[in-house]
C-alpha cells in the first residue's frame, strides 16, 4: 500500500526549507535543458514537490490534464525573461518547479 505523500513530514519540511524566491535569469539554463516545470498559483508548491518526489502519478496526471502543472512554455519563459520575474522555486531532481508569486505587485 502506498503511503500518503502528505504524511511524509520529514521530506515536507526539507522541501519547505529549500523552497526559495529566485529570479528567472537564474533558471534559464535549467529551462534550456527542459527541466523547469510550471506550477499554477492555485496549487501548493510544496505539496506538488512532495507528490513528484513520491511519484504520485494520479495527482500529477490530474494536474497536468488541468493545465496546472506543465513544462514551462516558450511564451512563459519569454515573458519572465523580459522582466526577470521573481518566482518561487523548489528542486525535485531532475526538475525545478516554479510558481509565480501570488498577488505579485507590478
Amino acid at each position: 500500500m502506498k503511503t500518503d505523500p502528505l504524511k511524509d513530514t520529514e521530506l515536507h519540511d526539507k522541501i519547505n526549507r529549500e523552497t526559495a524566491r529566485v529570479q528567472w535569469s537564474e533558471l534559464e539554463r535549467h529551462f534550456a535543458h527542459g527541466a523547469v516545470v510550471y506550477v499554477s498559483e492555485e496549487l501548493d508548491l510544496v505539496e506538488v514537490a512532495l507528490r513528484i518526489a513520491h511519484d504520485d502519478k494520479d495527482a500529477i496526471g490530474r494536474w497536468m490534464n488541468d493545465g496546472k502543472v506543465a513544462k514551462v512554455s516558450d511564451v512563459q519563459a519569454s515573458t519572465w525573461q523580459a522582466s526577470d520575474t521573481l518566482l518561487w522555486a523548489s528542486v525535485v531532481s531532475p526538475f525545478v518547479l516554479v510558481q509565480p508569486e501570488k498577488h505579485a505587485v507590478h
